[in-house]
């Protein structure tokens, strides 16, 4: 189970390998080729015991120009060791595979998306013996998926995204569209791409809406994202958790909530009226409208 926004942003390219592909193409407009497969390998670079390197993710590419390794960092904060641990991981990986390396930052930081693209260039002044130039995908330049169709085109960028971006005005649309969206894949992939969402979101309050959109679907409740959710309590008076998640829900999406509309939903028992209301509670325009199937 991924516990951090840490491993949930390079993992994601450990479960759909594709997507970075897709990233480097047409977030960072680098022209890499299409690969004909994508292989996980080892991330653990440890040549002598005291001293212990590993690399977040590590994928090989197969392509019809030869072959690559994607080396995918995960980064929170600027962190000036880098400057020697990734010009390291790269020419070990060379040195051992005698395949070109290629090094991807992902983060969620502005500040710190700026200092990773930063070239890191060892040398002299006029003569650099090694340059390293990191390719970074983070808030700057991955897109905001804030739509129901996008999302459902590409499921996995628009879980990028809101790893990326789920935070403040826009973070409604981006889980909104992307809670859609990952009812439209399988449940086993949809569970992990959820977990990984839940596991970026610093914001308290989206980080709750998210657990609100999740609970609203059925293979929620079969993942172990659940049991955290289940052990703070949420599954005791489920008809009362799921009438506070549907009034929640329509708050956070700027919907007025009458009295009438607030005492109905909360005085439903019926755990089934209540999915249903939690459905519509998705989309709906008015507080009213939760009601229009009755």
């Amino acid at each position: 189970m991924v516990g951090s926004s840490h491993e949930a942003l390079h993992r994601i390219f450990q479960k759909d390998p594709a997507l970075l592909t897709r990233a480097l193409q047409r977030v960072l407009h680098v022209p890499f080729p299409e690969p004909r497969q994508i292989a996980a390998l080892n991330v653990d670079l440890t040549e002598i015991e005291p001293v212990e390197r590993r690399v977040d993710t590590l994928l090989r590419a197969e392509t019809d120009e030869g072959t690559y390794l994607f080396v995918i960092e995960s980064q929170g904060k600027v962190d000036d060791r880098k400057r020697g641990s990734w010009p390291y991981y790269l020419s070990y990986l060379y040195e051992k595979y005698r395949c070109e390396p290629v090094l991807i930052v992902v983060t969620q930081n502005s500040a710190t998306a700026k200092w990773a693209s930063r070239p890191i260039r060892l040398g002299f002044r006029d003569w650099h013996s090694l340059t390293v130039r990191p390719l970074v995908l983070g808030p700057d330049n991955v897109p905001v998926v804030a739509d129901e169709q996008a999302a459902v085109r590409d499921v996995p960028v628009a879980v990028l995204s809101a790893m990326t971006h789920g935070r403040g005005r826009q973070a409604p649309a981006i889980l909104e569209s992307l809670a859609t969206a990952l009812q439209t894949i399988d449940d086993e992939t949809a569970a992990v791409f959820a977990q990984f969402v839940d596991s970026c979101l610093a914001d308290p309050q989206a980080k709750q809406m998210w657990r609100d959109l999740m609970t609203a679907t059925q293979y929620f409740w079969r993942h172990p994202l659940a049991e955290q959710v289940r052990e703070e309590g949420r599954e005791e008076g489920r008809a009362e958790a799921k009438a506070e998640m549907i009034l929640h829900m329509l708050q956070w999406r700027g919907i007025e909530v009458p009295d009438t509309v607030r005492d109905r939903v909360n005085a439903c028992t019926d755990l089934n009226q209540l999915e249903v209301w939690a459905q519509c509670a998705m989309h709906a325009k008015d507080a009213t409208e939760l009601f229009a199937a009755d």
